[in-house]
């Protein structure tokens, strides 16, 4: 199977990021569209994508399109589509998500249901059996609907590619490794440049910069359900992929990433996260308040993701949070600062009109990613800075 047409969806608003990173693992991109990413790949473009990019949420197979404004379309665009040629015989199928989007077909339950069954049809007639026993390899298909027309993909991933393998133990409301990722990729931090993110939780926008830093792959550690699909991507591909990953990795960099947190526990979550990531030696966490944030040098960089003051009872506590944040900040020389939260006053209290702002959905929650830029070090000319 030399040519496939790849699928990766992401956080809405990151999309030209990911873009970005496929483009720079050496892919064709054909597509970009709120949410997702579609590019041209092999069997190799299936696993290095799996492994090495950071902002996805997973990697699809493209089966087809079609549209469907009722259910019987549905079945018959599903069992049109050449399903042989992914499924085997004992596979294991079903439709493990179903969204839709301004189309007239809305129910995942129905959608899912009528999907597998065409799929049955399709099978049954090109194996030329009436049961399938199902006890081989998974094949989970997701499928998405939009103003009618669908789209299905077979999904080569498995868990969210955002479940890198550190993240044991996490913060009450925790940032997707993706999403953090995301939020640095959308910075003109190298790793010659200071990070602090003063309210690092468990640790993960420290821990994904460190990552790249030391260029660690972030599904490396991991493992995917496609794996076992000989006949997509032989297994020599994965294991190519891992080697590759591992050639890039260098724990000799030492860079100046510090994450804070007001709360003990969570900065002994953050360095267990940061252990089993295998970078507690490029990062210090350290227990400080807002109110203490400082830093002796100039130039740095400001990635966090704040409190928003989502539950009723902590909502009194967003202004003089956030004002805080804005004192701390100006008292930085030459300092950058990149905020994400959905808290709808915090340039107000920061006190200061953000450069530019991009709404991002983190999760359904739609947010702000507010960048309030710093002044360039000397000799960091237009080049140095990643285009967003």
């Amino acid at each position: 199977m030399n040519r496939l047409e790849l699928i990766a969806p992401c956080h809405f608003g990151v999309e030209a990021v990911l873009k970005r990173e496929i483009t720079e693992l050496g892919y064709d991109v054909t597509e970009v569209s709120d949410g997702r990413v579609t590019f041209l790949g092999d069997g190799e473009a299936l696993c290095r994508a799996n492994i090495f990019l950071r902002t996805a949420e997973r990697i699809l197979i493209r089966v087809g399109s079609f549209p469907a404004e009722t259910f019987e379309e549905l079945f018959q665009g599903t069992k049109s589509l050449p399903w042989e040629e992914y499924i085997p015989q004992n596979g294991k199928f079903w439709v493990a998500k179903a969204a839709s989007v301004k189309s007239k077909l809305f129910s995942p339950s129905d959608i899912q249901s009528v999907m597998k069954k065409a799929m049955v049809e399709r099978l049954k007639d090109k194996y030329g059996v009436s049961w399938f026993p199902e006890d081989g390899d998974s094949f989970p298909v997701r499928v998405f609907l939009w103003k009618d027309q669908v789209t299905v993909g077979l999904d080569s991933t498995g868990e969210s590619l955002h479940k890198r393998g550190y993240r044991k133990l996490t913060a009450k409301a925790p940032i997707a490794e993706n999403l953090a990722a995301a939020l640095i990729l959308l910075t003109p931090w190298k790793k010659d440049r200071i990070l602090v993110d003063p309210f690092c939780g468990s640790g993960t926008i420290p821990i994904e910069a460190a990552m790249m830093a030391a260029g660690i792959a972030p599904g490396m550690n991991r493992s995917f359900t496609a794996e076992s699909w000989g006949h997509v991507a032989d297994r020599k591909l994965w294991y190519q992929a891992v080697d590759e990953a591992e050639e890039q990795i260098d724990l000799t960099v030492d860079p100046d990433i510090q994450g804070y947190d007001i709360d003990d526990a969570m900065v002994g979550i953050a360095r267990e996260n940061a252990r089993l990531a295998g970078v507690e030696q490029l990062i210090h966490f350290q227990r400080r308040g807002i109110d203490q944030l400082s830093h002796p040098k100039k130039y740095g960089f400001l990635i966090t993701n704040p409190p928003y003051g989502e539950r009723l009872q902590d909502r009194k506590e967003m202004p003089a949070l956030y004002r805080a944040i804005g004192e701390r900040f100006r008292a930085l020389d030459c300092w950058s600062m990149y905020l994400i939260t959905s808290y709808e006053n915090a340039e107000q209290d920061i006190g200061r009109k953000a450069d530019k702002n991009r709404k991002i959905y983190n999760g359904m929650m739609k947010t702000y990613y507010y960048q309030f830029s710093g002044p360039k070090p000397p000799g960091a000319g237009p080049g140095n800075l990643r285009k967003t």
